[in-house]
C-alpha cells in the first residue's frame, strides 16, 4: 500500500467480516476506489458483494491498533515464519527449526481451539484466512515437506488473485499429491489444475469452513 487509507476507507475496512472480509454499506465509488488499489474486489455471482483481497486484510491489520492475540500466531509476530518456498539466501534447518515448527503448528492448533465458535481444531481459523500462504506453509512445513531452495525443487506457496485460495507449485508429482494430502488433512479444500502454458501441475487450495 503506497498512501493510507482515507477516513472513509478505514470504516468500509474496519467494518468488514474479519472472517469472509465482506464489506457492508459503502457507496459505490468507495468501494470501487478499494477495487482500484487491490484492497477489495467485487464478487462476480449476484448479488455481487464486495470482499478484502489478502491485501485488504494486511492492510486493516497494519493501521489498527488491536490488542494482543490471546495465543502467539505463527509469523504475526515476526518471530517466526514458515517457509513459503524459494527463499533467497535459503534459510538454515536443523533440529533447532524443526522445533520451531513443530511449536509454531501447535500454536496454531491453540489458536483455532481459542477462535473458532465451536472450538474446533480441523479447519482453519480467522488468522489463517488474512495469512493464506502463511498458514498453508506453515502446514506443509510442519508435516516434513521440503521447501524449495534455489536450483533445487520443492514446494512454492503464492498468492492467487482468487478468494482465500494459494496456488502450491512442486515440480515432483507424486511429492505434489502428498502436499494435497497434507493441507487436505490440515482443514484445507484442494484441487490440481494445469496451467495453460507451461503445463505446470499446482494445487489450488482454500480453508475449509466446515
Amino acid at each position: 500500500m503506497t498512501r493510507p487509507l482515507t477516513a472513509a476507507q478505514r470504516r468500509l475496512v474496519d467494518a468488514a467480516d474479519p472472517d469472509t472480509g465482506r464489506l457492508t454499506g459503502g457507496t459505490p465509488t468507495q468501494l470501487a476506489a478499494l477495487v482500484k488499489r487491490g484492497l477489495a474486489f467485487r464478487h462476480p455471482r449476484p448479488p455481487h458483494d464486495h470482499f478484502l483481497t489478502p491485501a485488504g486484510h494486511r492492510a486493516r491489520e497494519a493501521e489498527a491498533e488491536a490488542a494482543p492475540e490471546p495465543v502467539k500466531a505463527p509469523a504475526a509476530t515476526g518471530v517466526f515464519a514458515a517457509r513459503v518456498g524459494g527463499e533467497h539466501p535459503a534459510p538454515e534447518s536443523g533440529p533447532a527449526r524443526l522445533r520451531e515448527v513443530r511449536g509454531a503448528w501447535q500454536g496454531m492448533l491453540e489458536l483455532r481451539r481459542m477462535t473458532n465458535p465451536d472450538g474446533a481444531t480441523d479447519r482453519p481459523c480467522g488468522w489463517e484466512r488474512s495469512h493464506l500462504v502463511q498458514a498453508a506453509a506453515l502446514a506443509l512445513e510442519a508435516a516434513g515437506h521440503r521447501p524449495a531452495t534455489d536450483g533445487e525443487g520443492g514446494y512454492r506457496v503464492r498468492e492467487t488473485p482468487q478468494p482465500e485460495a494459494v496456488a502450491v507449485y512442486e515440480p515432483d508429482g507424486e511429492a505434489l499429491r502428498a502436499c494435497a494430502a497434507t493441507l487436505e488433512g490440515a482443514g484445507w479444500q484442494v484441487g490440481e489444475y494445469t496451467e495453460p502454458r507451461t503445463r505446470a501441475r499446482y494445487l489450488l487450495a482454500s480453508p475449509r469452513r466446515v
